[in-house]
């Protein structure tokens, strides 16, 4: 993954070094399991354990070697003595690759959970700040009836809920070495040695495998990851959508300084936002090949593996850094409330045609010459003739039905939002709820705005 896009924590967690330390792990915890059942002695095993990588030397050897392992069983050969003879006894190379690659992933789960439980922090903060604030909903990208701009925040932080609990399951899933030899017979080594040594990383020994872990498991991942980077993606495409300039509800927060165009100077683009878009691309496609991973030939064949080079790392930083600016995107969205509240009139009142309609089904009239007499004034307001409120006051028909109070009762938006506070209750949003997760960690600064 390209520099821009990793952040710390999660680029350590695919370094080679950490790769190797894992190996290494690895190859320890089956060398204790052996000694465990005195096929190692006390003498040896404690010489083992100390044994190191020497990397230099380990790309010395791969120039000669070509493989990974073989190279990396060299150098570590080479920090031992006679008792390097016990290393990856009885085990084939996806022994260590794929259960490494296990554990890779339930440490990269552990950053993602802690930026999805951030989101949903501030998702919640500014939920909780735009409760009542009014807005048009819009289907179809038509003005539909009123909502709040916190009901829609809300949403999302349910959603980010959901996509906590996905992580959880798929993690789970991918908690599971295996150390079952070349196509998963034991031939060369016992479940017991597996049961032992898996233990010891944190791991669940995998059932059942042939030369691998089955790559079912890789794709719940991966699809997960692209499921998560949807939502993010879902979100980002909104604020864009709020930041055109004919609507103008919401912008991406801009810092002094900052410019968002090199030719036109007024310019404040919702670049992060399509930033996050683009990058839920790749990680939507990312899926795709862990999906075609899973039909390996026989025992297994090797062609997973330049991909998992890529995508399982990638992943898992994109999404990382993904998550991070989005974070900062809600903590510093800049909403404009009486814009909302102007764009909520724009169409003369049509919003309110629902409620119009109903009142006079309520008055005995059936639900289709409801519809028509609405209908008709409706399409006059879209026409331009005048409001909606002053067409249905002239209409003769309605005005048999109802009074003008009536109608003026009708078009209140407060109407709209009287359940707020119990979807609010729903989720877990009220004053003391929300905080239980623990409030929203400080802000680290926006990400660099480069392409």
């Amino acid at each position: 993954m390209i520099e821009r896009y990793s952040r710390p924590q999660m680029k350590k967690v695919w370094s080679d070094e950490s790769k190797f330390a894992y190996w290494l792990d690895i190859e320890i915890a089956v060398c204790e399991a052996w000694a465990k059942l005195g096929v190692i002695s006390r003498e040896d095993i404690t010489k083992i354990k100390l044994a190191r990588l020497n990397f230099k030397r380990m790309e010395e050897l791969l120039k000669e070697t070509h493989h990974d392992m073989t190279a990396f069983l060299g150098s570590v050969a080479e920090s031992l003595g006679e008792e390097s003879r016990f290393i990856h006894m009885g085990m084939t190379s996806s022994d260590v690759m794929d259960t490494a690659l296990s554990l890779q992933l339930v440490e990269a789960s552990k950053i993602l959970n802690s930026g999805i439980k951030e989101l949903i922090n501030a998702l919640a903060a500014k939920a909780m700040e735009h409760k009542y604030t009014v807005q048009v909903g819009r289907t179809h990208g038509v003005h539909a009836e009123p909502i709040s701009f916190g009901l829609k925040l809300a949403l999302w932080m349910e959603e980010m809920k959901r996509n906590r609990q996905r992580l959880t399951e798929a993690t789970k899933a991918i908690t599971v070495g295996k150390m079952s030899g070349a196509v998963g017979t034991y031939a060369t080594l016992s479940p017991e040695i597996e049961e032992i040594a898996c233990k010891k990383l944190g791991l669940s020994p995998a059932p059942i495998s042939n030369q691998v872990i089955q790559r079912d498991r890789h794709a719940q991942y991966m699809t997960t990851l692209a499921i998560i980077a949807g939502s993010l993606e879902k979100f980002a495409t909104e604020i864009r959508a709020l930041q055109k300039t004919e609507c103008h509800e919401a912008e991406e927060p801009f810092e002094k300084g900052q410019t968002g165009s090199s030719a036109m100077p007024h310019k404040k683009n919702p670049e992060l936002c399509e930033r996050i878009c683009g990058i839920a691309r790749i990680i939507r496609g990312y899926s795709v090949t862990a999906m075609e991973n899973q039909p390996l030939w026989h025992e297994r064949d090797i062609s997973h593996s330049s991909t998992e080079r890529v995508i399982m790392p990638d992943g898992c930083l994109l999404l990382d850094y993904a998550l991070h600016i989005f974070t900062n995107v809600i903590k510093g969205l800049n909403v404009f409330p009486e814009q909302m509240e102007k764009n909520l009139n724009l169409t003369g009142g049509l919003v309110y045609s629902q409620r119009v309609m109903l009142a006079l089904i309520n008055k005995g009239l059936s639900r289709q010459q409801a519809y028509k007499m609405v209908q008709r004034n409706a399409m006059r307001t879209w026409q331009g003739e005048d409001n909606f409120m002053n067409l249905l006051k002239a209409d003769t028909e309605v005005m048999e039905h109802m009074s003008c109070g009536e109608i003026d009762e009708l078009f209140d938006y407060k109407f709209y939002l009287r359940y707020i506070d119990d979807i609010f209750r729903r989720v877990g949003l009220t004053n003391s709820q929300w905080k239980k997760d623990g409030e929203a960690s400080s802000d680290e600064g926006l990400a660099p705005r480069a392409i």
